[in-house]
């Protein structure tokens, strides 16, 4: 039998929480009892616990029960987590499971919890995309990987967002009993057992900054604007109003990402709205998106969502 421990909070996302544990006990109908899995809530206390939904949530054990041995311990994720430090008793209650069980990790912004316990610095992480620059800026010395839908560094699991906790818990569930477990388990749920493309894929790359008169508001604007056209560096500082260099320097402290790169999501961003909503040829977004062929436009989708244009449009084109 295998033990699985997953700690909850106030404010945890409760699909955090039920995503992993149906595809564990999921598991155990295609498993000899001795071979499946033992799913345990972990929390600071035996109250009840409050969802950001407003779900209410019963752990089956405390942080206090320090005893207790699990061969894989995560915590869930939560929207209050990356703003706030968390309960000092699920910081200590991680740092102590962790170095004594096989595997320990976080379902999408539980990552920020392992942050405050210092296990994360100098390993390969991921987390909600909406989040991961954050968690790059707040703890320096991780690698956060931005488009993973689930990373591994050794004894350490990351999901990204939300329904990823299914990802990589079939993962696990693969790592511990083969992968057509997993697929059985993934079949049940209706799931992929393995999705195709990152979670970037999922996410609108472009957003509005607070400051809509900025240079950088002024450059995503006008990039937006006259998306089919060729960009240089030279005429985006022109438009920020800003000397070149220091156009490059402010606008990667700003976004996190070179003007270059900016563009070239920026043109994915708009082909990716328009597979959704249009049926126009692949050749005839490409040109519109500036990408200039169907070929460079498979290109860069191959890079930056792990999909081509057309696989795209099956999966997500609104009907």
């Amino acid at each position: 039998m295998r033990t699985i421990a997953i700690a909850i909070f106030p404010g945890v996302q409760a699909l955090d929480v039920a995503g992993p544990v149906d595809v564990f006990a999921e598991a155990n109908n295609f498993l000899a009892a001795d071979d499946g899995y033992e799913i345990t809530v972990v929390s600071a206390t035996e109250d009840a616990v409050r969802a950001s939904n407003g779900m209410r949530l019963l752990a089956d054990r405390t942080f206090a029960d320090t005893n207790q041995h699990y061969n894989t311990a995560l915590v869930a994720g939560g929207p209050g987590l990356p703003d706030g430090a968390p309960d000092p008793r699920l910081t200590a209650w991680l740092i102590n499971v962790a170095s004594r069980c096989e595997r320990y990790g976080s379902i999408c912004t539980g990552a920020f919890a392992l942050g405050h316990a210092g296990l994360i610095d100098d390993r390969r992480v991921t987390t909600h995309w909406q989040n991961a620059p954050q968690l790059a800026q707040q703890f320096p010395r991780a690698q956060v990987e931005l488009d993973h839908i689930y990373s591994r560094d050794g004894a350490l699991v990351t999901s990204a967002g939300v329904t990823a906790g299914i990802d990589v818990s079939l993962a696990l569930v693969a790592e511990d009993h083969g992968s057509q477990i997993a697929l059985a388990v993934a079949k049940r749920l209706v799931v992929f057992a393995q999705r195709r493309g990152g979670q970037s894929q999922f996410s609108p790359y472009l957003s509005t900054p607070t400051d809509a008169t900025s240079p950088v508001a002024k450059v995503q604007a006008y990039v937006m604007e006259h998306i089919s056209e060729r960009f240089t560096v030279e005429k985006l500082a022109e438009v920020a109003g800003m000397s070149t260099r220091n156009f490059a320097r402010i606008f990667v402290q700003l976004m996190n990402v070179t003007p270059h790169e900016f563009v070239e999501r920026a043109r994915v961003d708009t082909a990716r709205n328009l597979l959704e909503s249009t049926d126009a040829a692949l050749k005839a977004i490409a040109y519109d998106c500036g990408f200039g062929t169907a070929d460079r436009m498979r290109i860069v989708f191959n890079k930056r969502l792990g999909v081509a244009p057309n696989e795209y449009r099956t999966s997500f084109q609104k009907k």
